[in-house]
């Protein structure tokens, strides 16, 4: 009995502490407290750790329960290191209560974020900066209109504004633009046509009809044979041909209508800043045993020196004339006279001409639709001997000023074909012709010596390019083959002969 003693002391000791055992025990416990709340801790921070996957996902409601980042209690100082007794015991191990506005110390002046109060290695993970929540103050709720079907959302669409009629057009200025553009291209394409066979045929109806002028000069009129054929052959919206055969001294005639492009809107436009004429050629094709050395033209001053210098026969066999011949009545001073001889001169251009066209008073009348005429049997063309008029059409209702100007053409082919020149001006006809044809000669001579000095470059240059893309052994033979060929040249020649 007395060794059990000691023994039931020691546990009513710890069933009914007393004085330093008391201590010792609430030390103990307080130990193992701290210790239980650490590994709590560090298991709920390790699912945050980098590298880590988290055991569990969070659950929905524990997310969208949790407090904004922003609506934390911000750390404050440290209370001071007193012992103080609170009146209510710790029976509850829940999170704090928030404290009231009243018990934080005041903000200070300056904008700080949450996370500056918060321990960078305790929350990782999180974004560097989170917006602030946005704060209505009183004068907001007092600005706010009291109708309560005012404070919902307004969930309708805004409908914008009608656009007024200006303001459409000035929206589509480009697109209207290039839709005028294009219908007044097709209304002048349409009409500018219209105008050009119109003209066409009033010149036709004038002068190519029954009882006209080329009715009676010429037995075939038209692009065929009968009396239905037709007597225009449109080439282009703005160029028409007529053709006339079967007459003396001359094979055809071909007249070459080139009219203005009426159909063609920026052309019209151009011709409004260039003005240009409606113009009408006539080409007489003359047999070759009837026209004798002839070179001779006449047109406008300014038309006169443009020809001299471009037409090739003209360059070569005539020159201006400045006068008439023996002081007799001569063109009006508007016309220039390119003519071989003086001779040539005064016999084509007769009284009767000069009476009824190129005379000063007729000319006034009728001559602004004359341009040029050009004669000449050393045409640069395939048919040499030609005779060339040039004539400005008027419109429809002044057609018939042009008739003394067409009646010239046949008027000309009868006397170019009975005309015969003296032997002195056909001796110096002759001789120029011949000279002529000598620098021709020489031309063409020397126009082929230089093709074939192209051709003898060309294909050295072609040698020296394949001598250059020969190896080495190649080049060795060909030089071999060289001194072989130049050392046989140099050795003398042996005749071999046998003996009897």
């Amino acid at each position: 009995m007395a060794k059990s003693r000691p023994s039931s002391s020691f546990f009513s000791s710890f069933l009914s502490p007393r004085g330093d055992t008391l201590l010792y025990l609430i030390a103990l416990l307080s130990i193992f407290s701290l210790l239980l709340h650490h590994l709590s801790i560090s298991a709920s921070a390790d699912s945050h750790f980098e590298g880590f996957d988290a055991d569990e996902e969070p659950e929905d409601d524990f997310i969208l329960l949790q407090p904004p980042l922003s609506d934390l209690p911000r750390r404050s100082p440290p209370p001071p290191t007193t012992l103080s007794t609170s009146s209510d015991p710790e029976s509850h191990h829940g999170p704090p209560n928030p404290p009231s506005d009243s018990d934080l110390p005041p903000k200070p002046s300056t904008t700080t974020s949450s996370f500056d109060y918060w321990d960078d290695d305790e929350f990782e993970g999180f974004p560097t900066e989170i917006p602030p929540p946005e704060v209505t103050t009183q004068s907001e709720f007092t600005s706010a209109p009291a109708d309560p079907a005012s404070a919902q959302p307004d969930e309708t669409v805004k409908v914008s504004e009608p656009i007024s009629l200006t303001k459409r057009i000035r929206l589509y200025t480009v697109e209207i633009i290039c839709v005028s553009f294009l219908i007044m291209f097709a209304i002048n394409y349409f009409t500018g046509k219209k105008e050009n066979e119109t003209l066409a045929l009033a010149w036709a109806a004038k002068f190519a009809t029954r009882d006209t002028i080329f009715d009676k000069n010429f037995s075939l009129l038209g692009v065929g044979e009968g009396d239905n054929s037709r007597l225009l052959l449109k080439e282009g919206q703005n160029v028409f041909r007529f053709y006339a055969s079967g007459r003396r001294f001359c094979e055809e005639l071909v007249a070459t209508m080139e009219l203005k492009s009426r159909q063609d809107l920026i052309a019209k436009l151009y011709n409004m800043i260039v003005p240009c004429k409606d113009e009408i050629t006539f080409e007489v094709r003359m047999n070759e045993d009837v026209m004798d050395h002839v070179v001779f033209a006449l047109a406008k001053k300014e038309a006169a020196k443009a020809m001299q210098k471009e037409v090739r026969d003209l360059q070569r066999f005539a020159n201006l004339m400045t006068s008439g011949p023996n002081a007799r009545k001569w063109v009006s001073d508007e016309l220039t006279v390119i003519t071989e001889s003086k001779e040539v001169a005064g016999d084509l251009i007769t009284e009767t001409v000069l009476d009824q066209v190129f005379g000063e008073k007729a000319f006034a009348n009728f001559g602004k639709w004359f341009i040029s005429m050009h004669f000449s049997d050393q045409q640069q063309s395939a048919h040499r001997k030609l005779l060339v008029f040039k004539f400005a059409l008027p419109d429809v209702k002044h057609m018939a000023d042009m008739t003394r100007l067409v009646a010239l053409v046949p008027y000309y082919i009868d006397l170019i074909g009975r005309y015969k020149l003296s032997s002195q001006a056909r001796s110096k006809t002759e001789a120029a012709r011949s000279k002529v044809a000598q620098e021709v000669y020489k031309e063409l001579h020397n126009e082929r010596q230089e093709a074939l000095q192209r051709k003898k470059a060309e294909k050295k240059k072609m040698m020296e390019e394949a001598q250059t893309k020969l190896t080495a052994e190649a080049l060795r033979k060909k030089e071999a083959k060289e001194r072989a060929r130049q050392l046989k040249k140099t050795m003398p020649k042996i005749k071999m002969s046998r003996g009897a």
